[in-house]
């Protein structure tokens, strides 16, 4: 989940003409045919505006496999939206190709911004991804707690999200704020609604883990640096870390059999893109599972292929489930509720 004022970026729509833009477009299915392919290849590149890290070897396996060039420029969350939204308000996007958290790309497709796509690499994704005529989901951005086995051993780590609860964890847990990280938001509010049996339960638990006294950070990306160093036991944090991070000796947990929860990555087509057919043949391509094998092995990512899994020990066999958008009401209550079963000043 990323933080950005949806409202303030529908208003700015609305002033610029984009709201009322006709998103009713024809379902199109399309294969890379030879047809297909000789337009693709003449067009040369597809233009991919994303904001998620260490793609290039995706980029280069594309030319390889399909003679066509991925032209990769990262943008941050907080310009994604105002960047394209401008960049298409004056006729020049250049991004045949945007990947986002799902909840921007929705964003997108309410301003006319989208357009439908089918492809044949989506057989065997879970129905619940695929659902959407335009927006496709390729992963999730996984979340659970990592530790280092040089100073923790696996029998000795909290076998349950519960477990975390434990006063014996007191001063030795590290995590994002959970009064203004909104994917430590969304995690929470995803344990409440997908695994604790009440919200008394719930509540008991988030009372447990505060007074533990964890040390906050401003984001997942500091939080294996205590854990690697000794100075905490456990990160509430990302299993990817266990790739990325590697050789340190990272494992993660639960090991019970709870669900690991994240939010969803998703992908799209960009209306009137400048290469159309290659942002096609990259969008196929970049759903199958050569593609989607990279970025699991090269960067630790969940993703949706079937049978594709990222090299981390056990994880082929965890539940991960998405979790839910929360509205930017919920994002600041919740926020302003944690601050205060975590005392954050």
């Amino acid at each position: 989940m990323t933080t950005f004022d949806r409202r303030r970026f529908l208003k700015l729509a609305g002033a610029t003409g984009l709201a009322s833009m006709s998103t009713s477009l024809p379902w199109t299915a399309w294969a890379a045919d030879a047809a297909v392919m000789e337009k693709a290849k003449a067009q040369g590149q597809a233009v991919f505006y994303a904001n998620i890290t260490a793609v290039e070897p995706i980029m280069k396996a594309l030319k390889q496999a399909q003679g066509i060039e991925g032209k990769y420029t990262r943008i941050s969350s907080s310009k994604f939206i105002p960047t394209i939204l401008t960049e298409f308000n004056a006729g020049k996007l250049m991004a045949d190709v945007v990947q986002a958290p799902l909840p921007m790309l929705q964003l997108l497709k309410e301003q006319g911004v989208l357009i439908p796509h089918q492809s044949e690499a989506l057989q065997g994704y879970p129905e619940w991804a695929v659902q959407d005529d335009s927006i496709i989901q390729f992963g999730i951005e996984y979340v659970s707690y990592i530790y280092n086995t040089d100073h923790l051993k696996a029998e000795d780590a909290p076998q349950r999200y519960e477990d975390l609860a434990d006063p014996k964890w007191k001063d030795k847990i590290v995590m994002a704020n959970p009064s203004n990280h909104p994917s430590t938001i969304g995690w929470l509010i995803g344990l409440k609604e997908k695994v604790f049996s009440s919200e008394e339960q719930w509540l008991d638990f988030l009372k447990g883990l505060a007074a533990n006294k964890p040390m906050f950070v401003a984001s997942f990306g500091p939080t294996p640096a205590p854990i690697e160093s000794g100075e905490k036991l456990i990160a509430i944090s990302m299993p990817k870390y266990i790739v990325t991070k590697s050789p340190a000796p990272l494992a993660w947990g639960p090991m019970s059999g709870q669900p690991l929860l994240g939010s969803p990555r998703a992908i799209a087509l960009t209306k009137n893109a400048p290469h159309p057919d290659a942002a096609r043949v990259f969008l196929d391509y970049w759903l199958g599972n050569e593609a989607m094998g990279i970025l699991a092995n090269k960067v630790g990512e969940y993703v949706l292929a079937p049978g594709v899994h990222p090299p981390v020990a056990g994880i082929d066999q965890a539940k991960v489930e998405p979790i839910r958008d929360l509205s930017d009401e919920e994002l600041v209550r919740w926020g302003r509720e944690f601050s205060r079963i975590f005392a954050v000043r």
